[in-house]
């Protein structure tokens, strides 16, 4: 979006994604630079996606990862999404020529054209966008620019009902580096979730994801005993077999093999998304601690002895173990957060690990805005500063004045999932497009302070690599569910995208768009939709079962369930007993937000252990003693234990979620219902508890599994 832009003023056409601004374009996330003429082409008459053959084998050189996409691969998966956004499936074919030919998407290299970013410079990931009466062609400076023209052809065509108006664009990001850091190390994210992740990034141009792999709680050592400190939850993600590591990763169901880390930046990489991982250290380094108790830092645990002989030679070895891992030219070695008395020492150690990495693989190395020169630090100009906080640094006088590449990762976008007392537990989309402290405009990444504008960049700085939001767990694993993280970004994360970009959306024109393109992002179900011709989703009333044994869903939709197991049987009061040795399996896995899932229950004697709904994300489950609890991400949360299901009696249960809390409502004939909570207590800095909210997704892949009793009339239910 950096080029001169001689685009004609347009109004707003009768396809409302076009907008009428100082250059005309349109209204996708991010905004796209778009001269439009008359008439319009529907991609209902299309025929085929063609891939240039001449460029069938090019790759994408000069991103950040080291498994770049293909033309060829990008068209396969672009089909995919055709598909899956669109309602329109077309074969793929090799092509060859400048323009497409008659109804097809026509993907080819431009190396005539000057895509530039916000300094000038030349990027890859420009593309060239026309639409006429034959069909479309994107041209991009690489097959990464193309797939950005896939992701712009997308959106356009789901505001404009499978149309677009006829015209050209150009259009190329301002900066290199746009996404999300998340971290893994106090909490576990699962590969699906980190693949599903980078398809809600890729979708809004956002190329990058920044995945913390090992962290802990925080330490308090004026305050814990060491065997406090050595007691709190920390977590070292990479599993590996070698010897040399042996130990390092003490959990083994929330750690990564090499082949899921493998399969989750091979999932980014075919959406253009680079997985850039980081392993913390010398500081937030408990995990490494407990597994080499004599290298650390006897003032605070959590910290490694830089002086230490064993301290250096335990970090290398670390890294020569899993740097054949990481498919991506840059590394984070986070470095963030040290003993402020040690930082001539913490300098060595950057230099040092900066050089062994670069010598061991070639890639570059990327840490935490710690310590300036104005401190004494004396970190290389190799190392790219990821500057975070205004109290840490003054990012374009400490850093970028003294010749050093910056990330912004400012915390005016940085959340902590839940609660705290100086984050939110949201994006602010509001600040998004009114962050710039010397227009009260939008963002952008050259913004490093979006309170003074003495401290930023200017907006053509060849110093400024890009924008990180960052999403931290500093409460722990129980804090927030996976898809809780999710939603703490989901709403501003795509506006952040507009302007990591260079857009120029104003928020009501974001507002006006992103609930719908959010619904169409391929590659990924975040959100735990489910189609449904009404507002009940699925309905099962047990009147009767059909001769191929299913139990029919009465909404309409089909989900229809299946008994599993022996033992269950319908009743002749419309009900389905359970034995205790069989369940009902149904095609559906989860529901996410604003539901209401009902249901009738009767338990018998003996009472068990039982989990009356079960899916991917969560559980419902029924105690020994009738308590109810909700396990989610390996955690348990405890309903109000005062509360339990009375033996053979109906009890009607409402599992109603709305916005960032989930609620049981249970009632019996004759009585008033009873409203209860689920949450969860957060510990705050070993001091106090604080309580939570919990939002679950409603359970539905498996019913009844180990219950004995009756069960009727479940419904589940969209919320009004």
């Amino acid at each position: 979006m950096w080029q001169a832009r001689l685009f004609t003023v347009v109004g707003v056409v009768a396809h409302s994604f076009i907008f009428g601004a100082a250059e005309a374009r349109l209204g996708t996330i991010p905004s796209t630079p778009f001269t439009a003429r008359d008439g319009t082409y529907s991609l209902d008459q299309l025929k085929s996606i063609i891939y240039d053959k001449r460029y069938a084998q090019a790759v994408d050189d000069k991103g950040q990862t080291l498994i770049p996409e293909t033309l060829e691969q990008f068209a396969h998966t672009f089909q995919q999404d055709v598909a899956a956004s669109l309602g329109i499936a077309v074969p793929v074919v090799a092509g060859e020529g400048d323009e497409a030919v008659a109804h097809s998407i026509f993907m080819t290299l431009d190396a005539e054209a000057d895509f530039l970013d916000a300094a000038g410079r030349p990027t890859a990931e420009g593309y060239r966008l026309v639409v006429n009466e034959l069909g479309i062609t994107i041209a991009g400076a690489s097959p990464l620019g193309v797939w950005w023209g896939t992701r712009t052809l997308l959106q356009a065509a789901v505001l404009g009902n499978n149309s677009m108006a006829h015209g050209q664009g150009v259009d190329a990001p301002g900066w290199a580096i746009r996404g999300l850091m998340i971290d893994g190390g106090r909490k576990f994210y699962p590969a699906g979730f980190v693949a599903e992740m980078c398809a809600y990034l890729s979708f809004f141009k956002q190329n990058t994801l920044q995945l913390h792999l090992s962290d802990n709680l925080n330490n308090y050592p004026d305050r814990y005993s060491e065997e406090r400190t050595l007691s709190l939850y920390s977590a070292f993600r990479l599993w590996s077999q070698d010897a040399a590591v042996a130990g390092l990763a003490q959990l083994r169901n929330e750690s990564y093999s090499r082949t899921e880390f493998d399969w989750m930046q091979s999932q980014c990489a075919k959406r253009g998304v680079t997985l850039v991982p980081e392993i913390e250290a010398p500081g937030h380094a408990l995990a490494i601690v407990k597994w080499r108790r004599r290298i650390a830092l006897e003032t605070d645990l959590s910290m490694l002895n830089i002086s230490h002989p064993d301290t250096l030679p335990t970090l290398e070895s670390i890294w020569s173990v899993f740097l054949p891992w990481f498919q991506c030219k840059t590394v984070h070695i986070g470095a963030d957060e040290y003993d402020g008395r040690l930082v001539a020492q913490y300098s060595r150690l950057v230099n040092s690990m900066a050089a062994f990495i670069k010598q061991q693989s070639g890639k570059a190395t990327r840490i935490w805005g710690t310590f300036t020169p104005n401190q004494g630090a004396n970190v290389s100009r190799d190392v790219v500063m990821q500057h975070w906080s205004r109290r840490m640094d003054d990012a374009l006088h400490d850093y970028i004045d003294n010749g050093y590449q910056v990330v912004n990762a400012d915390n005016a976008f940085y959340v902590v999932g839940k609660w705290s007392p100086a984050y939110p537990p949201r994006l602010k989309k509001t600040l998004v497009f009114s962050g710039n402290p010397a227009t009260s405009g939008s963002f952008s990444p050259n913004i490093l302070d979006t309170s003074d504008a003495s401290r930023n960049a200017p907006r053509d700085s060849p110093s400024i690599q890009g924008h990180l939001a960052a999403l931290w767990n500093d409460w722990g694993p129980n804090g927030t569910t996976v898809l809780e993280a999710y939603h703490s970004v989901r709403d501003a994360l795509p506006a952040l995208g507009d302007k990591q970009w260079g857009g120029d959306l104003t928020e009501h024109e974001y507002d006006s768009v992103i609930d719908v393109l959010r619904d169409a992002a391929p590659g990924q179900n975040l959100d735990r939709r489910i189609k449904s011709l009404t507002n009940v989703l699925v309905e099962y009333r047990f009147a009767n079962i059909t001769e191929d044994g299913l139990i029919v869903d009465t909404s309409g939709n089909g989900y229809h369930g299946r008994l599993q197991g022996k033992g269950c049987t319908l009743t002749t009061s419309a009900s389905l007993y359970l034995s205790g040795m069989c369940q009902m399996a149904t095609p559906l896995s989860s529901k996410g937000r604003d539901y209401i899932l009902s249901f009738s229950i009767k338990p018998f004697q003996p009472r068990r252990i039982s989990t009356l709904f079960m899916g991917p994300d969560s559980a419902l489950v029924a105690n020994q003693d009738g308590s109810l609890a909700m396990l989610s991400d390996g955690h348990y949360y405890q309903l109000d234990p005062s509360y339990t299901l009375p033996i053979n009696r109906w009890t009607t249960v409402s599992l109603i979620a709305r916005d960032d809390q989930t609620v049981v409502k249970v009632s019996i004939d004759g009585h008033a219902p009873r409203y209860m909570k689920f949450s969860t207590q957060l510990g705050i800095w070993g001091l106090k508890l604080r309580g939570a909210p919990m939002a679950f997704e409603a359970p539905l892949a498996t019913i009844g599994l180990g219950f004995v009793g009756l069960i009727k009339d479940i419904s589940l239910r969209v919320h009004a």
